[in-house]
Order: C-alpha cells, then sequence, then structure tokens
C-alpha cells in the first residue's frame, strides 16, 4: 500500500491545512471598486440600450402602419386624378377645343 501513494513520483503539499494565501494582482482588480462600477455602468447602458430598441420598434410599427392606411391611397388617389386630368387634356386637344389654362393677360 505504500507503493500506491508514491506513483507519481513527486508529491505536492497539502492544501487542507495552509493558511490563506495573499491574493494575486488579478484578484485585486477584479475585486476593485472602479471594476465594479464600470460593471454596472454597463449593465444599466445595456438595459437603456434595450428599452430604447423596443420603443423604438414600436414608434416604427405604429409610424409604418398609418403610412400604410392613411398616406397610401391618398396617393393613389391623387395619382388618378392626375391621369383623369391628363386625359381630359388630350381629349380636348383631339376635338380641337382651346387648351384650359390661366387667362391671357389685358
Amino acid at each position: 500500500m505504500a507503493s500506491q501513494s508514491r506513483r507519481g513520483g513527486l508529491s505536492l503539499p497539502d492544501r487542507r491545512g495552509s493558511s490563506k494565501q495573499e491574493p494575486n494582482i488579478m484578484d485585486k482588480i477584479i475585486n476593485s471598486q472602479i471594476v465594479s462600477k464600470g460593471k454596472q455602468a454597463a449593465s444599466d447602458t445595456v438595459s437603456v440600450a434595450k428599452k430604447l430598441l423596443k420603443s423604438t420598434g414600436k414608434a416604427a410599427w405604429i409610424a409604418g402602419t398609418t403610412f400604410l392606411i392613411l398616406a397610401v391611397p391618398l396617393i393613389i388617389e391623387m395619382d388618378r386624378e392626375q391621369q383623369l386630368n391628363e386625359l381630359e387634356l388630350q381629349q380636348q386637344s383631339l376635338l380641337g377645343a382651346p387648351p384650359v389654362g390661366p387667362a391671357p393677360p389685358k
């Protein structure tokens, strides 16, 4: 049984009973007040960005649907009116009627 405990040929000191070690530089940096404030600021920034994106998306949806419901039919109707006016002008010119325009100055 004594040969089983020396398999690797190198024995490391037992850490169970050792006292606390001094924190290394990385532990000091990670646990510093500046880093914790930076993490908090980053977290706050992310939450504000999420809220902003959510509200921007809602506003874009409202603007888009409003445009489709109100502006598109108006644009279509204005186009029809323009085509009708052009057709009337074309018919008048074919029939020989004088073109309708502003009154000539006297």
